[in-house]
């Protein structure tokens, strides 16, 4: 993969920057099609673990229909969005860079300031499926602090390694794909033979107390961050013609790695109330025995290992991009001298998710989604104000249905949010509700920019253009 190298071709609203520059000697390590379809799964799902708490809050057949539903109704359009908005403006840091250039310096840090922190909860939620899973093989790790110095060491190696450099994610995205579906294609396979067979199996018990609004907001929650792939626009080959192709593609991926597990468990019988974060590894025990089970826990820690570890390069990116167009401090462009990695970032980020590790893993899920869908809303706004202001852009890929198609897409995503920031009203966080909290934050952004600007009266202007940043 190429480094990130390139600074980020921002301009002011209405105004087209030139094409993104790449260098040509490392055209041959951009992702193309597939690896990009593999990481992007890697971004949003990770396989179908952490799926269990939809089926045991909704049982069966209603878990199997918000599965089949969510991708319809914030996946899809979501994905059209992405399609559209990355194929026109293929930049470095991507959704802000959308952001930015449709609506101004102000809304462009708002976009940031809200991924970033949503970063914090979203990649504490990956080290905790880690542990979760672990535990289900060696109980020791569940007693006193331990689980969370397992995730802290998660989140430490995990940085270590993109700090290493960014280029085995190409290369091994593809086969850890097929690697955790194994376990999962095993258990369909095995399904048929045990019709009924496990309507009476003693399971481990749950303590699981997620209803069926709250396993609608996990279904979204692994349904959600399709944005993510678009901050590595300039290490992909040919962006414009691979992101829509790649989204769509992903999209359908992901439900079928999601339903049809669920559906080969449906005919065996087994309890719908059997299920919990962390219980497919019981599954495995009742359909192939302790080889199965030991294959599926050990593909539920890759699975989170592997979702933080490619998620690093998409959030790293994102600061890096800021500190090109001097909306943050140079250092956070500072790369490494061998690596090319914006380790400066990475661990300021790292930091960041390390404090949020010993939150429970349903307030991350909402606080997540309520602060990810503020960041979501601004780019489908962002992809309006582009169509009124730039209708002459250049765009490889649209969204169908005209300027009602462009304002109806976001219509669906935009509604479930608004039943996500209601629910998160019941959740509780440091005292106070989810909703409040996440508010704050929300609001904070503003502050944030405030004290930017008073540091810097003068504005914004984009870095110099350079080969490469100093390191």
């Amino acid at each position: 993969m190429a480094t990130a190298t390139a600074t980020s071709n921002l301009s002011q609203p209405g105004v087209i920057p030139a094409a993104p520059q790449f260098n040509k000697t490392k055209k041959s390590i951009r992702l193309t099609l597939w690896p990009l379809v593999a990481a992007t799964f890697f971004m949003v799902s990770g396989g179908t673990y952490g799926t269990e708490d939809i089926v045991h809050g909704a049982g069966y057949g209603k878990g199997i229909l918000i599965l089949l539903l969510t991708p319809l109704l914030w996946s899809l359009p979501t994905a059209f969005m992405i399609g559209e908005l990355s194929s026109a403006l293929p930049f470095e840091g991507g959704y802000y860079a959308w952001v930015r250039r449709a609506m101004g310096n102000f809304w462009g840090f708002q976009e940031a300031w809200l991924s970033l922190v949503a970063s914090i909860f979203d990649m504490a939620i990956y080290p905790t499926l880690f542990v979760a899973y672990l535990t289900r093989m060696f109980p020791y790790f569940q007693e006193n602090h331990r689980g969370v110095a397992v995730a802290l060491g998660v989140v430490i190696v995990c940085a270590i390694l993109n700090i290493m450099g960014v280029k085995v994610v190409s290369t091994t995205s593809l086969w850890l794909f097929f690697a955790l579906s194994a376990p999962f294609a095993a258990i369909f396979v095995l399904a048929p033979f045990k019709i009924h067979a496990l309507a009476n199996a003693v399971t481990k018990p749950t303590t699981s107390n997620v209803d069926i609004l709250g396993g609608l907001l996990i279904c979204m929650w692994n349904y959600m961050g399709w944005d993510n792939a678009s901050t590595i626009a300039t290490e992909v080959e040919r962006p414009q013609r691979t992101y829509p192709r790649a989204m769509l593609a992903a999209v359908v991926i992901v439900c079928i790695t999601y339903v049809l597990p669920f559906a080969a468990m449906w005919i065996t019988g087994l309890p719908a109330s059997a299920w919990e974060t962390g219980a497919w590894a019981d599954v495995a025990q009742l359909m192939g025995g302790p080889v199965l089970r030991i294959a599926l826990v050990a593909g539920g820690m890759m699975s989170g290992f592997g979702m933080f570890n490619a998620l690093v390069m998409s959030y790293s990116r994102l600061p890096l991009a800021m500190a090109q167009d001097g909306m943050l401090p140079k250092v956070f462009g500072k790369l490494h001298p061998k690596s090319r990695a914006p380790w400066v970032a990475i661990l300021a980020l790292a930091v960041g998710w390390g404090l949020a590790l010993n939150l429970g893993f349903e307030r991350l899920v909402t606080l997540d989604i309520m602060i990810y869908g503020a960041s979501l809303t601004l780019e489908f706004v962002a992809l309006i104000c582009l169509r009124i202001r730039e209708p002459e852009l250049k765009r490889p890929f649209r969204v169908p249905g005209g300027p009602f198609g462009a304002i109806a897409v976001g219509i669906p995503p935009v509604l479930l949010l608004g039943f996500a920031i209601v629910r998160s009203e019941h959740e509780v966080v440091l005292g106070m509700s989810s909703f409040l909290f996440g508010l704050i934050v929300i609001c904070a952004g503003v502050v944030a920019y405030l004290i930017n600007h008073a540091l810097k009266p003068a504005g914004w202007t984009p870095a110099e253009p350079k080969p490469e940043m100093a390191a």
